[in-house]
């Protein structure tokens, strides 16, 4: 059994992984919460953030189960202000901004979906300065 589990709480998932045991993989559902989800047996991450930097996500994920937690742990810390500025308003809105930004056209969100607001704009393009992006 798969379960992606985009919630908040790490307390429940870790009931989930123990009840459950090699019942059910796990995969995060929040990019805010990869490492975290990998150290209760979970098996990688459904990623808003690979949509901006796969490269990145997947060596976290790779320096993780290899057993770099330190480095996967720096990396989960370093992408966490690029992480919350994706989740700065309905996805795929904050996404498509940034993927325009880094040079793919992605166009513009469909109806009922507007455009990014430039509060958020402003967000996402100092995060991507920070990330070097």
């Amino acid at each position: 059994m798969l379960l992606k589990r985009p919630v908040g709480n790490i307390s429940q998932v870790a009931k989930i992984a123990s009840l459950c045991k090699d019942e059910l993989t796990i995969y995060s559902g929040n990019d805010d919460q990869i490492v975290p989800i990998l150290s209760l047996g979970g098996f990688g991450v459904i990623s808003v953030l690979s949509n901006i930097y796969p490269k990145f996500v997947h060596n976290m994920v790779m320096d993780y189960l290899s057993g770099n937690w330190q480095k996967a742990c720096a990396s989960q810390l370093y992408a966490l202000p690029l992480i919350n500025a994706l989740f700065s308003e309905v996805n795929p809105i904050p996404v498509k901004y940034a993927l325009n930004k880094i040079g793919f056209d992605s166009g513009i969100p469909r109806l009922p979906l507007v455009e990014l607001s430039d509060k958020n704009k402003e967000k996402i393009d100092t995060a991507l300065k920070n990330f070097e992006l």
